[in-house]
C-alpha cells in the first residue's frame, strides 16, 4: 500500500499510527505544505494521513495551503478511499465537508476520557473499543459534525471527537497516535507552553504515564491497526 502523509507542524511524531503503517510495510509518501505548499496527487496513493499543528484551520492568510487541503480530503474521503485527519487534520477535513470551523474555547489536555456513541458500536474503526476510554489530547479548536457525518465519539468539552464520511474518511479530534514516549518528548520540547496550559502536569507526568496513559496507548494502537486495515 502506498500513503501520503501530510505533516502541519516542524515536530510531528505518526507514533501509533506509524506503528500500524509499518507493520503492514506501508510506503510513505511525505509532504510538508507548511513549508512549501505541496500537497499529494491521491491518484498515486491508497489513503490520506494528515496530522495536527498549531495552527486554525482557517488560518489562509498564514497557511494558504488550508483550502485545497480541506478540499483534497473532503473529496479522497468521498471517493471512498481511507482518508484520516487527526487533530487539526480533523478540523481541515471538517471544513472541506462544510462544517463550521469553531476557534478557542474547547481546550482539552491531557489524557481525558473519551466517550462513544451508540453509532460507534458498529463502526470498524472504533467498534472493538470500550464505550469510555482514555486518549490524548492537546486543541483548543472544535467543529460541528459535518453534513452526511456519523457521530461517534464525544466529550463534555468538545462534543463532536470523531466522525466517519462515507467508508473510510474518519476525523479524529483526540490525539490517539499519542503514545506514551510522544507524550514524553511533547513535554521536553515545550516544558513551558504544557506548564501554562496544565500547571503541574510535567511534575505529575510519570503517574500519568503508568496509569491512564498506559490505557491510552493499547486504544490507540487498535484505532491505528483497524484503520490501517481499511485501506
Amino acid at each position: 500500500m502506498r500513503v501520503a502523509i501530510v505533516e502541519n507542524t516542524r515536530i510531528t511524531h505518526h507514533g501509533q499510527v506509524g506503528v500500524a503503517l509499518h507493520e503492514q510495510a506501508a510506503r510513505i509518501g511525505l509532504y510538508r505544505p507548511w513549508a512549501d505548499g505541496t500537497l499529494p496527487d491521491m491518484a498515486g496513493y491508497d489513503a490520506l494521513v494528515v496530522f495536527g499543528g498549531e495552527q486554525a484551520a482557517t488560518d489562509d492568510h498564514m497557511h494558504p495551503y488550508l483550502p485545497r487541503l480541506a478540499d483534497l480530503m473532503a473529496r479522497t474521503a468521498d471517493g471512498g478511499k481511507a482518508t484520516l485527519g487527526i487533530c487539526l487534520g480533523s478540523q481541515i477535513m471538517a471544513r472541506g465537508l462544510g462544517a463550521e470551523n469553531r476557534l478557542g474555547g474547547t481546550r482539552e489536555f491531557g489524557w481525558c476520557d473519551m466517550t462513544l456513541t451508540e453509532a460507534a458500536a458498529t463502526d470498524p474503526v472504533l467498534g472493538a473499543l470500550p464505550g469510555q476510554f482514555p486518549i490524548f489530547q492537546w486543541h483548543s479548536d472544535t467543529f460541528t459534525l459535518p453534513p452526511g457525518a456519523q457521530h461517534l465519539a464525544t466529550s463534555p468539552i468538545a462534543p463532536v471527537q470523531c466522525y466517519r464520511f462515507g467508508r473510510a474518511g474518519y476525523g479524529m479530534q483526540f490525539h490517539f497516535e499519542v503514545n506514551r514516549p510522544m507524550a514524553a518528548d511533547w513535554l521536553r520540547e515545550f516544558p513551558a507552553l504544557i506548564e501554562s496550559i496544565s500547571p503541574g502536569w510535567g511534575a505529575g507526568f510519570a503517574d500519568h504515564a503508568t496509569t491512564r496513559g498506559a490505557a491510552a496507548d493499547r486504544h490507540g494502537l487498535a484505532i491505528a491497526r483497524a484503520w490501517v486495515g481499511l485501506i
